[in-house]
């Protein structure tokens, strides 16, 4: 009897230890597996306060970790999107500033009786802002992919049609788009050679490149500064920061957004000596 009582307890106190241990057991797990959960919860309260350099620790490679993995990419690309918003913003800021400060003086003057109200002046300052502001509108809305494209063989003649430029391409050759947008693109490439390189000759060519077309808009002009053949393409950027040139700034911007919502690419190229050429490839007409 006194062995079997022995026993018997012996078996309720391991039976009392084993229960404790799975419940120490069982804590310990869902404490690793909720512990990922809380760090990602905490980071999204902070990411919905405006805090958008957030990250969670990356413990495992299970499906917890892979959700840590996910949430990491997406507050890097909102915070990506958060950093060209506020650069947008401050941007434009600046950009509507000149216009607006040059109406505000123009205007106080006109009403002091300092100077009477230059009228020619004062339409361009307020074109200017018309300007801007419409190219804010297609820039956004292209890069929403928010524009209907209304695709048509046409002529690749029909690019220049109307400028005074020198095009060297077969007469044959077709390409297959929105011919108004790719308009738009080449007048922003034209009118953008024509600011920073007056005077130089411009030339667009265009040639067959595999199943597209390959198009060249090149000037003989300064050329591109150093690292800036990319940085041309950002919003309000200019290949001369030291000195003063009319445009927005985002001619190129809208260009490379038109170009790539056909399924092109834009890029610039430096000329040698000196020069620029930028290379549109889009696609021909079948």
């Amino acid at each position: 009897m006194v062995v079997a009582a022995k026993l018997g307890l012996r078996l309720r106190w391991g039976a009392l230890a084993a229960l404790v241990l799975s419940l120490v057991s069982v804590q310990l797990v869902a404490r690793g597996l909720t512990s990922p959960l809380r760090a990602m919860a905490r980071a999204a309260e902070a990411m919905a306060r405006g805090e958008h350099g957030q990250r969670v620790p990356e413990t495992s490679r299970d499906e917890v970790g892979q959700l840590a993995a996910a949430f990491n990419v997406m507050a890097a690309e909102l915070e990506t999107l958060d950093r060209a918003r506020r650069d947008l913003v401050a941007d434009a800021a600046h950009e509507l500033r000149t216009p607006i400060s040059a109406l505000r003086a123009a205007l106080e003057n006109a009403v002091d009786g300092v100077q009477p109200a230059d009228l020619p002046a004062l339409l361009a300052q307020v074109e200017r802002l018309g300007r801007l502001a419409d190219q804010l509108l297609d820039l956004s809305a292209l890069e929403a992919g928010a524009v209907a494209l209304r695709r048509r063989p046409f002529p690749v003649g029909e690019l220049v049609a109307g400028r005074d430029v020198a095009l060297e391409a077969p007469a044959d050759l077709l390409l297959h788009g929105d011919a108004d947008r790719l308009l738009q693109v080449v007048d922003n490439l034209l009118e953008n050679a024509a600011r920073h390189a007056p005077g130089s000759p411009v030339v667009v060519r265009a040639q067959p490149a595999g199943d597209g077309v390959r198009v060249e808009v090149e000037d003989r002009g300064p050329g591109l500064p150093p690292g800036d053949a990319e940085r041309l393409f950002d919003r309000f950027a200019r290949a001369d920061r030291s000195r003063t040139v009319a445009g927005s700034g985002l001619g190129l911007a809208i260009s490379r957004s038109i170009v790539e919502l056909h399924g092109g690419a834009l890029r610039a190229e430096p000329v040698a000596p000196h020069g620029c050429r930028m290379v549109l490839e889009l696609p021909g007409a079948r």
